[in-house]
């Protein structure tokens, strides 16, 4: 089923004309190719090529990212800007509308290298262009479940109230109060709540034939009841939010920008998708930077996924891929320079306790249980000096925001995570042997494992539900206005890191 433009208007997603760079090839090379004398009749390619474009929503992209302004009213130059637009199409669908290393100073994770100027020659000849298009972006159930998404979202927008919810005291499962009924409206606008009410009659008060009445709550009703507690929990648990039925001023204000913000996220979140390589290294580790967790994949199956605490705003974890190479048995830290300001404030009974002394014009920490890398680091081979690591600071994990380090990217119970690698590596006997010598030991892992550290605001959680994490870096913005929505307004990001960890 072809989904209409004219729902991407009624979500507000008003397209601008875009200046970013594409990874397109040149513009003029299918047109070039295909000749006015081609078997091709112009009509019928016209045709086809919009028709493709309707599709494309459901990749979160409009044609008016391609097709800009009026076409030539006919003849060569018509079928030009045709072939010229669909061309710019597929190569947004294939590898991507932005190009993340123009947009981020760091950004090394491998990305798509498809020809869609000979893809789209072959396409068009075998009378094949939409199955073609269709089979360039990702085919993964996670692009697939945030495509679903966002087509519904952009379906549901329009009966979201304009209204926005108050901010307030907080409400508690069971209270009563006048929001309820706006907050129940804009929850049954993103799909968490049935409608409750009644279908109307033509009659008022009156069933109509066959029509069974049953015995329903009012969504006037101002009291706070299970079934939406319910989806409020939902929505919260897919919002990154403690699940806990309470709906303070930090839920409604989230409740107040969806679903048309989360249609931008989602948006933005299947381009950062279609950057990827479609054939990631079959094992791996995958960090997600925004909702601040792990995967761990071992021959193709995700075989782990743990919470990690990464960048804080101002010290963000890049984007990017590098191996592990060895695990470090209770490493010691050597503080960068970067960190020399916070390390002037601590007072020497502080640094005596922590084991930090001054070598080559460095502070350096030694081993133990106080050292800020915890008792294993995961060494990994890249210029901007990230790596994983166990930390000391335990309490961290429980937190909802875990944007509080310097950069690297601390790992919840690190040392089960080592022990879990070294078995699958076969070195688990000499990692646990560099454990008991409590010094300094490197254990080199026979396969290098690939780390993606990736910055996503939607992703498909285990659950099969899409969720959602907050822009914390504010990394959306850049990608949304080059995919042709608005630059939005953001709150000054604190920073929160509480030690002097990496």
């Amino acid at each position: 089923m072809r989904i209409p433009l004219l729902l991407v208007s009624a979500a507000a997603l008003a397209v601008a004309g875009c200046n970013s760079s594409t990874s397109s090839g040149p513009p003029t090379s299918t047109a070039q190719a295909a000749d006015p004398g081609s078997k091709v009749a112009d009509k019928d390619l016209e045709s086809r090529i919009m028709a493709a474009f309707e599709d494309a929503p459901k990749n979160g992209l409009t044609k008016d990212l391609f097709l800009k302004g009026n076409l030539p009213p006919s003849g060569p130059e018509r079928r030009q800007a045709l072939l010229q637009a669909v061309e710019q199409y597929a190569s947004a669908l294939a590898n991507g509308k932005v190009d993340p290393t123009k947009i981020r100073d760091i950004y090394t994770i491998p990305r798509p290298k498809v020809d869609v100027t000979s893809g789209l020659q072959q396409a068009l000849q075998q009378n094949r262009l939409t199955e073609w298009l269709a089979s360039l972006p990702p085919q993964t159930p996670e692009y697939k479940a945030l495509s679903n998404a966002f087509v519904q979202l952009v379906q549901r927008s329009p009966d979201l109230p304009d209204q926005k919810i108050s901010s307030g005291k907080t409400i508690k499962p069971g209270d009563s109060d006048p929001r309820v009924p706006a907050i129940a409206a804009n929850l049954k606008a993103q799909g968490y709540l049935a409608d409750q009410q009644p279908q109307q009659q033509q009659q008022q008060g009156k069933p109509s034939k066959g029509h069974r009445t049953q015995p329903q709550q009012q969504v006037s009703s101002d009291r706070y009841d299970p079934q939406l507690v319910a989806a409020v929990k939902q929505w919260q648990s897919d919002s990154g939010v403690k699940p806990d039925g309470v709906i303070g001023n930090d839920t409604i204000s989230a409740l107040n920008a969806s679903p048309r913000d989360r249609a931008r996220t989602l948006a933005v979140s299947i381009e950062r998708l279609r950057w990827l390589d479609r054939k990631p290294p079959a094992t791996r580790i995958d960090v997600n930077t925004a909702a601040s967790f792990l995967d761990y994949f071992r021959d193709g199956q995700d075989v782990d996924h743990r919470k990690v605490i990464n960048g804080e705003p101002g010290k963000e974890t890049p984007q990017l891929q590098a191996p592990i190479f060895q695990l470090v048995a209770n490493p010691t830290w050597t503080v960068p320079h970067s960190i020399d300001d916070e390390m002037a404030g601590k007072s020497g009974s502080w640094l005596a306790a922590n084991r930090f002394s001054q070598k080559n014009g460095q502070w350096v920490q030694a081993s133990g249980p106080k050292n800020s890398l915890g008792i294993v680091k995961f060494d990994m081979r890249d210029d901007q000096a990230i790596y994983l690591h166990d930390t000391p600071a335990k309490s961290l994990f429980q937190l909802d925001d875990r944007h509080r380090s310097h950069g690297c990217v601390r790992v919840e119970d690190a040392i089960g995570f080592a022990h879990e690698i070294a078995q699958d590596e076969g070195i688990d006997d000499k990692f646990s042997e560099a454990m008991a010598t409590n010094k300094e030991t490197f254990v080199a892992l026979p396969h290098q494992i690939p780390v993606r550290l990736m910055y996503h605001t939607a992703y498909l959680g285990a659950d099969g539900r899409v969720h959602f994490a907050n822009d914390v870096y504010g990394w959306d913005d850049d990608v949304a206005t080059a995919l042709g929505y608005a630059k939005q307004t953001r709150a000054a990001q604190q920073q929160q890191s509480g030690d002097i960890g990496p």
